[in-house]
């Protein structure tokens, strides 16, 4: 992969269009990326992340990729050029973002956009060029994937190589480095396979355990079933621990008690067939006891009966004599209803004739009294001519509530009219007024644009205070430290010019007193190293103050190394500090820190206020375009409402014309009556009054006339029935339920006299009266014993065969659970060892190593050998890293350890051991090693261009140097190497340089030599 060039627009810092060309930048192989913190160095590597994958790095997704200082009708783009897998490809992605809308006022949201194409030779024109292949983020992605041949995630951890990430992994435990090496490595089937045996484990584990209750259920169940004299199960059932021989012993256990069973059901059976045999015998001895005692029974109920019916003839013969009576005057009983009906009938048309005289003689107007005594025909005559009178009054009431009608439809003109009058009164005022509130509303209107305008200017005025008031802070806060640093330096300026003084006068004393310090180690007989002499006549002494040794020359050293390099950092701290306090000054000015608190405070207010009235603009324009709106409308209504008060006066002219003719009309059908209607309902109710009367006369006569026929009726039927007259007749006349009684009495008197003459002609009966007395009580005690005890039997012998299928079912399932158990222990053996093994848990497993761990293991060792191949160049040949499998402390498991060796010692130390520089090329070297394994496990795909962000601010200039000499390395495989750092140094080391420039309108992008730094 090899990037050619990236076009970025509105993203990140950058507000315009930048470009960036990577052809050009990487030409010499080695480039640099340089800039203020803040102006977007690391914002380009997002932007190539960004393209490929339309996400940022995963520790940089919550930043926002539009440009806060991109003008709103730019769209957010970036573009990327790049050869992958031998093609040239272009992508382009928009990420959804707002705009304003292009037709009215406010903003739309704009979908996120992504293009794939390919430079070709034929673009379809017969000329190279562009073609397209994709706008499917989808596929955009599955394809950039496909042709990498890493996620994201590895991508930004082999390309884009974060140095702070790679100094963390290096020493982080096992756990960490675990993290990160299954994120690049795809490990998941491993885990999964894990997984799999623990899932296989736990399945097995149950089946066995379900075995194990379930043999104990049995077990109980056949205990239970077995009674209280069966033996217990104790000593029979195996322990939970148990694998082998489950079922052995309960299967005998099992047999001996269904053999147990067998017998009692033997004699289960034995004891109900004898019971069976005398609870018959008692139950038919309580059989023949029970029906002669009814027999018995029967002829003495008979008996008594026959006394009773005896006693009761005599009055059944007076009741067959009174039948007989009242049977011969049953044909003077129709006549009699006829009579009573007739009499009844003729007092009630009396009632009612009387009843309705006295309501027409009541009857309002005193028009009824004079009808009082009239016979049926002139209350009849009188009838016609009242209804004859109510017809003429129909359409007289039809006027009436015309007429009604026309005075409510004036009201009803009359209110409309002061309304539309009202109305337009309400229109000509408010327009007299509009001219005024119009003029107040523009005035405000120009107000308020004035004061939009004046918070534009404010809000630059105020982020440009802003900015130096905080500069100002800054330095003052800076010169308070210089002040306090300049003593301190001072002091250790004198210390460290002190300890060299002490160190050279050491070394002069010691150089002075060399011949002493050889002297004294002068042996008589021994030859001067010096001379070669063994006699030694006059040996040096050492000068007063005595002697200085090799010791105190090298403490004095040590201590002047140590009092220059406190000296020297403290230095380049106060060098710092002044450095920044003179740019702090620069971006603050000559004012005071709290001068321009107290501006920024002023301007503050300034900028409330005209927001307060710049937030009004608004709703004024809201108010002249209502007001705008209320001015035609109002205008409508008056001409609308003029024209209809004339309308309306017009109508009501005609109105009142009418209304006059109909009034004189009505009045002189009304009469005294408050209404026609009144009139009409009077003589309605009058007319029905006198038809009332009238049919209650014809009525009365009708009815005198029917109970004369009656009362001769009666008299007739009478003589023909044999009776003297009628009154004979209704003596013996019997009511009809009154002789329904008596029939039915003499009837059932009759029925039970035969059937008891029937029931003493028996011969069982008088045979049974002849015996004694049957003794129930004393069968019916000895069949209830008898039914005890054959109760007792079935019991037992239900419960002895209950017993024996529930033992003989037991002992079938406890077969088949022992067939069952067998395979499931042999399985779950094997399942639980791998299970184990695989999850660094068993003892065969002393590393406590897990699947997965085991083959991140593999991928460290790989990651670290290649690793060790540039970090020995980095140290000068003392250090590499190698793969540990020690154990961590604890319960941590093992696998993912790293030591680094020092060839100076020769021995292993802990990577967290190393300082700061010696982390820095150690980690790079991890990071540059990882990326040649990962990209030799995604299928060798050549990675041409790297980036390496940052931490080269802690090496030396040594180590600089064997750095850069390992950078070089990669350039020679024809690499493109991105640095981005702050480091002074790098900028005349690396000539082709990509310089970020920050300002507050967005940052730019610009090429830059190393003449330029």
């Amino acid at each position: 992969m090899r990037l050619h060039r990236l076009t970025v627009t509105a993203f990140g810092p950058f507000a315009g269009s930048e470009t960036v060309d990577f052809d050009a930048l990487a030409a010499g192989g080695l480039f640099l990326l340089r800039g203020p913190t803040g102006a977007g160095k690391s914002s380009v590597l997002d932007a190539v992340c960004f393209a490929l994958y339309g996400e940022t790095p995963g520790a940089r997704r919550a930043v926002r990729l539009r440009s806060d200082h991109a003008d709103p009708t730019r769209l957010t783009e970036v573009r990327l050029e790049l050869t992958l897998g031998g093609r040239r490809l272009q992508i382009t992605r928009l990420p959804e973002q707002r705009r304003p809308k292009k037709v009215g006022s406010g903003t739309t949201v704009e979908r996120a956009q992504t293009l794939l194409r390919e430079w070709v030779a034929d673009s379809g024109d017969g000329s190279p060029g562009w073609r397209g292949i994709s706008k499917s983020h989808q596929e955009v992605g599955e394809e950039v994937l496909r042709l990498i041949g890493m996620n994201r995630e590895q991508f930004c951890q082999v390309v884009l190589l974060p140095q702070g990430d790679f100094a963390r992994f290096l020493k982080a435990d096992s756990e960490e480095r675990g993290k990160l090496l299954r994120r690049l490595f795809d490990t998941e089937r491993y885990r999964l396979v894990e997984d799999w045996l623990a899932e296989q484990r736990r399945a097995q584990e149950a089946a066995v355990q379900a075995g194990r209750r379930r043999l104990r259920d049995l077990a109980s169940k056949a205990e239970q079933a077995a009674g209280p004299a069966a033996e217990p199960a104790e000593g029979w059932v195996p322990a939970e621990d148990a694998s082998a021989g489950l079922t052995a012993g309960v299967l005998g256990w099992a047999a001996v008690l269904r053999s147990g069973a067998a017998e009692q059901l033997a004699v289960a059976e034995a004891a109900l067939a004898g019971a069976e045999a005398a609870q018959g015998t008692a139950q038919r001895h309580r059989e023949a006891a029970e029906e002669l005692a009814g027999r018995q029974r029967r002829h003495r109920e008979a008996l008594e009966r026959a006394e009773r019916l005896a006693a009761f003839e005599p009055e059944a013969a007076r009741d067959r004599q009174r039948l007989a009576a009242a049977h011969e005057a049953l044909g003077v009983e129709s006549a009699l209803r006829l009579r009573e009906g007739a009499a009844e009938a003729l007092r009630r048309a009396r009632t009612a004739e009387q009843r309705h005289r006295e309501a027409l003689a009541a009857a309002p107007g005193g028009e009824g009294r004079g009808l009082h005594g009239a016979g049926a025909a002139e209350l009849a005559e009188t009838e016609l001519r009242l209804r004859a009178e109510v017809v003429r009054l129909e359409t007289a009431r039809a006027e009436e509530r015309k007429c009604a009608e026309l005075a409510r439809e004036q009201r009803s003109l009359t209110a409309d009219r002061a309304s539309a009058e009202a109305l337009a009164e309400e229109a000509e005022d408010w327009l007299a007024e509009f001219e005024g509130e119009l003029n107040r509303l523009e005035e405000e209107h120009s107000r308020a644009l004035a004061a939009t305008a004046r918070v534009e200017q404010l809000d630059l005025q105020r982020a440009e205070l802003t900015t130096r008031l905080a500069a100002a802070r800054e330095r003052d806060g800076l010169r308070a430290e210089i002040a306090t640093a300049e003593p301190r330096v001072a002091g250790l300026r004198a210390a460290a010019l002190d300890a060299r003084e002490h160190s050279l006068d050491l070394r002069d004393r010691r150089l002075a007193g060399m011949a002493a310090e050889l002297a004294e180690q002068l042996r008589s007989g021994e030859a001067c190293r010096v001379c070669g002499s063994p006699a030694h006549p006059a040996p040096a002494e050492a000068a007063p103050g005595g002697r200085v040794g090799a010791e105190d020359e090298e403490r004095a050293r040590r201590a002047q190394a140590v009092a220059e390099q406190a000296w020297t950092e403290a230095d380049q701290a106060l060098t710092a500090l002044r450095v920044r306090e003179a740019t702090a000054a620069g971006a603050a000015g000559p004012d005071s820190a709290d001068a321009s608190a107290r501006a920024l405070a002023e301007l503050e207010r300034e900028h409330r206020e005209a927001r307060h009235t710049a937030e009004g603009l608004g709703r004024v324009e809201q108010e002249i375009a209502r007001l705008s709106r209320d001015r035609a409308r109002r205008g409508d209504e008056l001409h609308e409402a003029k024209e209809r008060a004339a309308v309306l006066t017009d109508r009501l002219l005609k109105l009142g014309t009418e209304q006059e003719a109909l009034t004189a009309r009505v009045a002189a059908a009304r009469g005294e009556a408050a209404s026609v209607a009144d009139r009409a309902a009077a003589l309605t109710r009058l007319t029905e009054q006198v038809a009332a009367a009238a049919a209650a006369a014809r009525a009365h006569t009708e009815a005198a006339a029917r109970l004369d026929e009656a009362e001769g009726e009666l008299g007739r039927t009478a003589t023909a029935a044999g009776f003297p007259d009628a009154g004979a007749a209704l003596a013996v006349l019997l009511p009809r339920e009154e002789r329904e009684r008596l029939e039915a009495r003499l009837e059932r008197h009759r029925t039970e006299t035969a059937a008891v003459r029937r029931e003493l002609d028996l011969p069982e009966l008088a045979e049974a009266a002849a015996r004694p007395p049957v003794d129930l009580p004393a069968a019916a005690a000895a069949l209830r014993a008898a039914t005890d005890r054959l109760g007792r039997a079935h019991a037992a012998e239900a419960a002895a065969r209950e017993r024996c299928g529930a033992l003989a079912a037991i002992g079938r399932q406890l077969a088949g659970l022992a067939a069952e158990l067998a395979p499931a222990l042999d399985r779950y053996g094997r399942i639980n060892r791998l299970a184990m093994l695989t999850a660094g848990t068993s003892a065969e497993n002393r590393l406590r190593m897990r699947l997965e761990s085991y083959v991140l293991a593999a991928r460290l060792e790989q990651v670290a050998a290649a690793a060790s191949d540039r970090l020995v160049r980095m140290s000068g040949g003392r250090y590499t890293l190698v793969h540990s499998d020690d154990r961590g402390t604890g319960a941590k498991r093992s696998g993912l350890a790293l030591r680094v060796v020092d060839a100076w010692t020769g021995t292993e130390r802990d990577t967290s051991t190393l300082s700061g520089g010696e982390s820095f090329f150690a980690s790079l070297s991890l990071a540059l090693g990882l990326a040649d394994v990962v990209t030799d496990e995604a299928g060798g795909m050549p990675l041409d261009t790297l980036f390496i962000d940052e931490g080269f601010g802690t090496l030396d200039e040594q180590s600089l140097e064997e750095v850069m000499d390992v950078l070089d390395g990669l350039r020679e495989r024809d690499r493109a190497v991105g640095i981005v750092s702050h480091v002074a140094d790098l900028r005349s080391r690396v000539p082709a340089q990509l310089l970020v420039r920050k300002g507050r309108r967005g940052s730019t992008l610009a090429l830059a030599g190393r003449e330029d730094a």
